[in-house]
């Protein structure tokens, strides 16, 4: 008899685990980015109007932005769009563009269908910036300071409560900035 409860009672402290694991998995303070408090790493990227024009960390510097990695086949970026072009009309600071692994043609005909709400584009084809930068996937949106460090970063859409919260952030970074 106790050798057919062994293997339920392993049964059910692994269903505990996949439970806790699933109701803990919500929980986006989990998976914070190492790179939070250190500086952005250097990159040159073309921008998606104009392939020719490249940005780089540099050229990023002296004030606080928003940086939000999207995709046209990214299905939870059609989902966070209003909430990004919100964030394009409203925040105190510059929300930049981070177009990755995508075709050219098909980031332009998305912005042509759901609009264009950043202030500038970075397109990044290959993924290597990325990878620098701890992008699990998209959508994840960053706040980097005056001074090129990263100060937040949110992975997954942003909803409600997470613009809100990107707001506030946003007048914090903007405040200590100009002071």
């Amino acid at each position: 008899m106790i050798r057919m409860l062994i293997p339920l009672g392993v049964f059910l402290a692994l269903l505990a685990l996949l439970i806790a694991g699933l109701q803990t998995s919500e929980n986006r303070k989990l998976v914070q980015s190492p790179l939070i408090g250190k500086p952005m790493p250097d990159f040159s990227l073309p921008g998606l109007y104009d392939p020719e024009s490249t940005t780089s960390r540099a050229d990023l510097l002296g004030e606080p932005f928003i940086l939000n990695v999207w995709g046209s086949w990214c299905w939870a970026c059609r989902v966070e769009h209003p909430f990004v072009e919100r964030l394009g009309n409203e925040a105190p600071i510059a929300l930049v563009g981070f177009n990755w692994k995508d075709e050219r043609e098909d980031a332009l005909a998305w912005i042509d269908q759901f609009g264009d709400a950043w202030d500038r584009h970075l397109v990044d084809f290959e993924g290597k910036v990325a990878i620098d930068l701890g992008v699990y996937g998209a959508p994840e949106t960053f706040l980097v300071d005056h001074e090129g460090v990263i100060r937040h970063k949110h992975i997954g859409p942003i909803d409600a409560n997470v613009f809100q919260d990107l707001m506030r952030r946003a007048m914090e970074l903007k405040a200590e900035a100009e002071s």
